[in-house]
């Protein structure tokens, strides 16, 4: 490789990384190591009870300040920079003018709980029912998983799909907009791919219209029977192309300098490729804002009967890798509001509050502020401490706290172990809570097998940018990021399992005693 400008300009990958609590850009050279960053948090809006958003604006100035932040931390020019990755939080969406490019609403978050009632009054309703039964005697007939799938078929809130209706039904121009076709829905990705290309690039990929509910995987396209049900015109949806792609070129007048766009993909796929969980039976366990655990399927879309959700992993020319996830919505959220309350002043003192008590002290605390997911899926818990005493402390608070993480964490393990029958090869872990000591060795242990922790846990700005690095031949092939890949700290089980089962279920049952609560109905 020459060691002139284009020969330099191909070793540097830029990768964004729009989570939920913070918007990050890294510098990638060849080794797969950071040159430059920037972060800024996100700022999230709470208007009405249940309701969580972002606001459009504001996202794409702090888009825009990270990447030149990062650029000038590396200490690069953007003309530099070989491709760009972006990596987004999924299943939050827009809706906007197609004219003007003006957004009729505020981002809705997949936090949002604004259409908990819909879920609600759609998952009883006969028309759903019917939904069930004749799919149930179409998969009889047939055998095909797709009718399995749609018989087993129940909204969440977490969903795209009832949000997007809630904002047709409730906001009469994005209704008008549609019918008139002069509307486009998009997640993060697409507004961003949107902005970035002057609005002359509208798409999404794989990824991200399969964590929507409104994209049917098993035909690769966005689900004509699904909007017919719900009364969503097809109109406003993006085309859908592959994760690793020629998405275009940021406009020159936003950075500069012109950059080729050579990937678009959810956080938790980008996730599952930073860790190179490549092969079938691979697991990635995300601990951020929420929890999220994925297990890689192979070509085969997994149904689930629990709350597991079948999704496209990524697509690259013909390589189509499928994942099934489940997750839990609150684990960094429930660690930064218990800071909040002052019960700890700094992230790293909950490892020696835990460690200072020897149990919890009969305390339970239900991480439920978004509602229970898989295999609870009860839109409507609310979040709770039970078993409180004149003695309970601060450490037992904390402890508690931090308990419910590992518990949650091993929920989703025993539903991916029952539902897919997939033998587990391995263990990855990544996000900020994957840092604290306790939750991983109590992760671990409930396990009963090894999790391995990379040096760098920012696993999908990396995976952005390692898709990124495949189109524009930076890197050759997914054998050689492997090797970029590095362990920092396997955490191998060291406490039986049968040692936790007592506190474990009285754990479960402070959740039955949080069902439900939030239903007026």
């Amino acid at each position: 490789m020459s060691s002139g400008k284009n020969g330099y300009r191909q070793r540097l990958i830029l990768a964004v990384d729009v989570g939920s609590s913070v918007l990050r850009c890294h510098v990638y050279n060849r080794a797969g190591k950071i040159c430059g960053s920037a972060e800024d948090k996100i700022n999230v809006l709470y208007p009405n009870h249940g309701f969580v958003e972002l606001d459009p604006d504001g996202l794409w100035e702090q888009f825009t300040t990270v990447v030149k932040e990062a650029v000038k931390d590396a200490g690069i020019k953007i003309s530099q920079v070989a491709g760009l990755g972006i990596s987004t939080q999924r299943a939050t969406f827009i809706t906007w003018d197609k004219k003007t490019g003006k957004p009729f609403h505020n981002f809705i978050s997949w936090q949002d709980l604004r259409a908990a009632e819909l879920v609600r009054s759609w998952n009883t309703s006969l028309l759903l029912k019917a939904v069930h039964g004749s799919c149930k005697l179409l998969h009889f007939f047939t055998r095909t998983k797709r009718f399995l799938a749609a018989s087993l078929i129940n909204f969440t809130t977490q969903h795209v799909s009832l949000r997007l209706v809630w904002v047709l039904l409730n906001i009469p121009e994005v209704r008008q907009a549609a019918e008139e076709g002069n509307c486009y829905f998009g997640t993060i990705d697409t507004w961003l791919l949107y902005k970035l290309t002057n609005g002359s690039i509208y798409a999404t990929d794989y990824s991200n219209a399969s964590g929507t509910a409104i994209f049917d995987p098993y035909l690769m396209c966005w689900s004509s029977f699904l909007c017919s049900m719900l009364s969503i015109p097809m109109s406003i949806f993006p085309p859908v192309k592959d994760t690793s792609y020629d998405f275009g070129m940021v406009d020159s007048s936003i950075f500069g300098a012109p950059i080729p766009i050579r990937a678009l993909v959810a956080d938790q796929q980008a996730a599952m490729f930073g860790q190179c969980s490549f092969d079938v039976g691979n697991v990635k366990l995300t601990m951020g804002t929420g929890t999220f655990m994925s297990i890689n399927t192979g070509n085969t879309l997994h149904t689930s009967i629990a709350g597991l959700y079948p999704l496209i992993g990524w697509k690259i020319g013909e390589e189509v890798v499928c994942l099934a996830e489940g997750n839990a919505s609150d684990t960094g959220t429930a660690i930064r509001w218990a800071q909040e309350l002052n019960l700890f002043s700094k992230l790293s003192d909950t490892e020696d509050m835990a460690r200072s008590v020897s149990d919890c002290g009969g305390i339970y605390f239900v991480p439920s502020f978004t509602g229970l997911q898989a295999p609870v899926n009860d839109p409507f818990a609310c979040a709770s401490f039970m078993g409180l005493k004149p003695s309970t402390s601060k450490s037992h608070l904390v402890r508690a706290i931090l308990e419910s993480v590992a518990f949650r964490n091993k929920q989703l393990y025993d539903t991916v172990l029952r539902e897919t029958c997939i033998p587990i090869t391995q263990i990855r872990v990544d996000g900020g809570v994957s840092n604290n000591t306790f939750i991983m060795q109590m992760t671990a242990d409930l396990f009963s097998q090894p999790i391995d922790k990379p040096k760098h846990t920012d696993m999908s700005s990396l995976g952005a940018a390692f898709l990124a690095g495949l189109a524009v031949g930076m890197w050759s092939s997914k054998e050689e990021l492997k090797k970029l890949r590095k362990t920092e700290i396997v955490f191998e089980p060291q406490t039986k399992l049968k040692d936790y089962e007592q506190y474990m279920k009285s754990w479960e049952l402070a959740l039955k005693r949080c069902s439900n609560w939030y239903n007026d109905s």
